[in-house]
């Protein structure tokens, strides 16, 4: 399975990903070992959705990170 997942930073804002492993790429980012969320450390893990394709995955995440994403989730997930 591939997952696609959105964080709530520390800073108030959000980040999307997308991994095969979600709890070892959560850990890693709770580390502060990925450079995009090393300044601000997530504080908790919004929403994620599983995928059986990576390719799946990968597009929702590029659709979360869009203006259509952030509306969607602004109304549907936070």
């Amino acid at each position: 399975m591939f997952y696609t997942y959105l964080l709530r930073l520390s800073n108030g804002g959000f980040y999307a990903g997308y991994s095969s492993d979600l709890r070892s790429r959560i850990a890693t980012h709770k580390e502060g070992r990925v450079l995009a969320t090393k300044g601000f450390l997530p504080i908790e893990l919004v929403a994620y959705f599983a995928f059986s394709k990576k390719i799946n995955a990968i597009n929702f995440e590029k659709y979360l990170k869009s203006s259509s994403g952030f509306a969607f989730r602004n109304k549907r997930l936070i």
